[in-house]
């Protein structure tokens, strides 16, 4: 009995606190992958992330940034020759013939659609000189873009232990690629019928990303898999006005699409954005030396939006950060300082504060209008001096002749 009457205490007191206790958000979803990361695309916010600095395999993950390069280096409508050694590649591929010609456009459906390894090597070949030469234009940009975990040794992801990135360094090198109009257009394209030279060639295409058939609002962007890889998944959706874009490393099987599918839910569900400040809006009028006017209206250069959970109630705080004193000339639109956004003591992001019109310096506060003054006052002395000297000589020529008559 007394047994009984203490279990119903202990059990009492265990729902008194968990109900005083604040209820955490969730983590968020349990996943197979091994390595995640979820991005809001218009900022770069990280919204979930599960070893994200793990190095992995990126398989043809890969070809996402092989498309990136081709695309700012090469023409769309080129007629690419394909060389010996883009044919007979293992893997995926649409069976390139070696001398064949092929627009570099449909090589990049083909590339991206496809996941063609054949036709990587014949992008690298056209756009970098050579393979190497190609690879090494890759990972000078991954380095630009702030990828420092990731290196390539290929252009397609095949398995090389010199060759693997991280799932964040691929949400942010796809990122940057989904800012291009033309990949945004391949890589969420369902099919694709491509024109080939060679008789009975592989012409028809369909997008390996199963989302762009299952999930709403599916973008993109690229599939991989190799047996060292596992699944892997770079996948993006747009809805009611933001686009998440997610990334699963070496999840297994039809997992990675569940991997995927359940991140995105999670932080569309789980996270609201919220637009901190519009573009243009008004920040102060600030004093400019020598300016014409003598002030200046500062507005922010960009809008800032961030993503909070959806219960978190908001205590965001603004700072303003200008110089102390400004000079003219200004440049309309010239940035002229920071405005930085933070949630307790935590940053959150900045955006730069821009003139919103010209100011000119004042006429007499430039340096030339004193230059050519002091030259002016320089000719104007040298001018009464020659002149008093003129008249000084002129009394000393009268004088002596006056000294020789009276003699």
């Amino acid at each position: 009995m007394r047994t009984s009457k203490g279990l119903l205490i202990f059990l009492i007191l265990l729902l008194l606190l968990a109900s005083a206790s604040p209820l955490q958000a969730s983590s968020g979803p349990e996943i197979v992958g091994e390595a995640a990361v979820v991005i809001d695309i218009k900022n770069g916010q990280v919204l979930f992330e599960k070893n994200p600095d793990r190095r992995v395999y990126p398989a043809s993950t890969t070809k996402i940034m092989t498309a990136v390069i081709a695309l700012e280096n090469g023409r769309l409508d080129a007629a690419v020759a394909v060389p010996g050694e883009a044919c007979n590649i293992e893997g995926s591929s649409i069976g390139l013939q070696e001398g064949e010609k092929i627009s570099l456009e449909d090589l990049l459906y083909a590339l991206m659609l496809n996941s063609g390894n054949d036709t990587a090597v014949a992008i690298a070949c056209h756009v970098g000189g050579s393979v190497e030469a190609f690879v090494s234009m890759m990972n000078k940009k991954a380095a630009e873009l702030g990828a420092v975990n990731t290196h390539f040794n290929n252009p397609n992801g095949l398995p090389d232990p010199g060759h693997y990135s991280t799932a964040y360094d691929m949400a942010l090198i796809s990122r940057y690629a989904m800012q291009n109009p033309e990949f945004r257009k391949i890589v969420s394209t369902r099919v694709k019928t491509i024109r080939r030279s060679v008789p009975d060639a592989q012409v028809y295409l369909e997008n390996h990303n199963r989302l762009l058939w299952l999930y709403e609002g599916a973008t993109g962007v690229k599939t991989g898999y190799t047996v060292e890889a596992g699944q892997c998944l770079v996948s993006s959706a747009a809805r009611q006005g933001r686009e998440l874009l997610a990334v699963v490393m070496k999840s297994e099987g039809s997992n990675i699409w569940s991997d995927s599918t359940s991140l995105m839910d999670y932080c569309f569900k789980e996270f609201r954005p919220v637009c901190l400040v519009e573009a243009g809006a008004f920040v102060a009028d600030v004093p400019v030396k020598f300016g014409e006017p003598a002030a200046v209206a500062v507005q922010t250069g960009s809008s800032f939006t961030y993503n909070f959970p959806a219960d978190k109630p908001l205590e965001i705080k603004k700072e303003v950060l200008l110089e102390k004193e400004f000079c003219a000339p200004v440049r309309a639109g010239e940035k002229l300082g920071e405005m930085a956004f933070y949630d307790g003591e935590r940053e959150l992001g900045r955006v730069d504060l821009v003139a919103q019109q010209e100011v000119r310096r004042k006429f007499l506060a430039r340096w030339w209008p004193w230059l050519l003054l002091s030259g002016m006052l320089l000719v104007l002395v040298a001018i009464i001096r020659r002149h008093r000297n003129e008249r000084r000589r002129r009394w000393l020529r009268y004088t002596r002749r006056r000294k020789y008559y009276y003699l």
